[in-house]
Parts: C-alpha cells; sequence; structure tokens
C-alpha cells in the first residue's frame, strides 16, 4: 500500500513544486585524506577483490577484500592500515 506523504511528493513533484531541502551537511563526516592509496595496497598485497573502503576517525582505513579460494569459496579480510 502506497504512503499518503510518497502520493502527496510525487504529486508536487508532477505539478512543479520543488519538495523540500535537506540539511545535507550535517549529515556528512569530514576526514582529511581518503582510502584509495590504502586500499590499493591491500589489494596488491592480497591479490584480492576490493569490496569495500571506510574511513575511520583516528585515520585509518578498514578495507575489505574477497580473496579467491582453491576452488572453493573466496575467503573475505578486512584489514585496518593507516591513510
Amino acid at each position: 500500500m502506497s504512503s499518503p506523504l510518497i502520493i502527496a511528493t510525487l504529486a508536487a513533484g508532477l505539478t512543479g513544486f520543488a519538495p523540500p531541502a535537506i540539511d545535507v551537511p550535517s549529515m556528512v563526516v569530514v576526514v582529511d585524506g581518503d582510502c584509495g592509496q590504502a586500499a590499493a595496497e591491500v589489494v596488491a598485497e592480497t591479490g584480492g577483490e576490493l569490496l569495500s573502503a571506510q574511513p575511520t576517525s583516528d585515520g585509518q582505513c578498514v578495507v575489505t577484500v574477497l580473496i579467491p579460494g582453491n576452488g572453493g569459496r573466496p575467503k573475505k579480510v578486512t584489514m585496518r592500515v593507516p591513510m
């Protein structure tokens, strides 16, 4: 069943009214640097496939890779590395 709010939003969009603005900057966490280099190093070191790389508040990255198995399931490995 559709929500009345969704229907009202869709109807307003069709009539040309803009939806209310959302204050996104208050939800964004700013960190110095990114995890691109750290992720590349972990992928090169393990020979795995990158699943995710997320920065932490303490200046590290949590990098998760899938390492191929010998004919079986791949192994999921998560490493904390400096940015």
